[in-house]
């Protein structure tokens, strides 16, 4: 990391542009959904992350390759910066057998264990215990990793997280816990649903380090994950950074957001992660507009080519039915 002179860049061209093409990519795969989601070519439950691009980002390059990674049912760009590509994760909502999970998990169960993904989980709070098991898991098998599990300002108010926040500072597990708050538990504002507003407080009961965050800044949020990460892996148990963040669409496809105003939107679209990186590239003659246009016109190809891939691609056989219910494991059961 380059040290910040006069309000220059404080990271290489290489990193902003990294930054900036992963979530440009997200932004325009959510958008893509949102398309062809009204033309009826996605069942089901579908929920955007657009405007929280920053986070995912932020993690991918922050965390190491190996650190695993676990969320809620607003899934699709954090399994992309997970390295998820396009087409898997289109043919997943398509429901076709090329998808992720085989046409399985549809838009909340994305699942890579091969890339240290784990979900994707539609129960409200579920994946804070699955990720802390997860890193009971890393810690016994003294791997050095960390487990970020990752949760929204609604599952917060879950009995699971505070049974989970006493067991992994007891135990010293590695885990970071990140709340996503984007303020709105599907239609329902923090302030109408808790007294505790100020969510990274609820680590202080069991005297967990807890922070909050900028959402909106992928710069601060890698400085800030970088450090988090760094403190856990050294041993010293779990964190809670709260990100301060804000989704520009409903809780999901049916959720009209008539509940915030406008004046709130605006506010936030003016702190929009992508367009403040795409300023410092331009700025810095990092990029040319000309070269911008590029990339933006690359990413939208991609996108469209993605929906065609999932168009083409075969639902699931019959037989895939049975696949996956048991698996043939290797592990040393006790049997006497």
């Amino acid at each position: 990391m380059a040290k910040k002179k006069n309000n220059s860049p404080e990271f290489s061209k290489e990193q902003y542009m990294q930054w900036y093409e992963l979530m440009y990519r997200i932004r325009k795969f959510e958008e893509e959904c949102n398309f062809v989601y009204y033309q009826k070519k996605i069942k089901g439950f579908l929920h955007l992350c657009i405007g929280q691009e920053a986070i995912y980002a932020a993690m991918a390059s922050a965390c190491h390759e190996n650190d695993p990674w676990i969320t809620a049912y607003r899934v699709h760009g954090i399994a992309m910066a997970r390295g998820v590509s396009a087409n898997e994760a289109m043919a997943e909502l398509y429901g076709k057998v090329t998808g992720n999970v085989r046409g399985k998990g549809g838009s909340m169960h994305f699942f890579n264990a091969a890339r240290n993904f784990y979900g994707g989980h539609g129960i409200v709070g579920a994946q804070i215990g699955l990720g802390t098991g997860i890193a009971f898991a890393e810690k016994y098998l003294d791997r050095g990793t960390v487990c970020c599990a990752l949760f929204g300002d609604g599952a917060a108010r879950q009995g699971i997280l505070h049974e989970v926040f006493n067991m992994a500072m007891t135990w010293k597990l590695p885990v970071l816990y990140v709340c996503e708050n984007n303020k709105y538990a599907m239609g329902t504002s923090v302030e109408r649903t808790s007294n505790v507003t100020d969510l990274q407080i609820l680590g202080e009961s069991y005297k967990m380090p807890n922070k909050s965050v900028n959402g909106m800044d992928v710069e601060i949020l890698h400085k800030e994950f970088s450090e988090a990460l760094a403190y856990v892996r050294s041993g010293n148990g779990p964190m809670l950074l709260e990100i301060e963040t804000y989704r520009y669409k409903g809780h999901s496809m049916s959720d009209p957001a008539k509940y915030r105003t406008k004046d709130e939107e605006a506010a936030y679209k003016e702190k929009d992660p992508i367009g403040r990186i795409e300023k410092i590239l331009l700025d810095n003659k990092y990029i040319t507009e000309e070269a911008l246009e590029a990339l933006h016109d690359r990413i939208k190809k991609d996108t469209k080519d993605a929906v065609e891939f999932a168009e083409n691609s075969p639902y699931p056989p019959a037989e895939d039915l049975y696949r996956d219910v048991y698996v043939e494991s290797d592990y040393p059961f006790i049997t006497d």
